[in-house]
């Protein structure tokens, strides 16, 4: 079974950037994410709908 949440390491390393840019990511809104006991998880999904706002950007 995949994952259904990602640590913040997990999503930057997916994501090819540092820790602390995910961290601005997320603070900005531009990657969602969910909070469990003050622990931030991010949904895989929610890496793929950044990706996909980059690239209509871009188009």
């Amino acid at each position: 079974m995949p994952k259904l949440l990602l640590t913040v390491p997990e999503a930057a390393k997916a994501l090819a950037i540092s820790r602390s840019k995910l961290y601005e990511l997320l603070a900005s809104g531009a990657v969602r994410s969910v909070r469990i006991d003050g622990a931030r998880r991010i949904p895989p999904n929610a890496l793929n709908d950044y990706v996909n706002a980059l690239m209509e950007e871009a188009a």
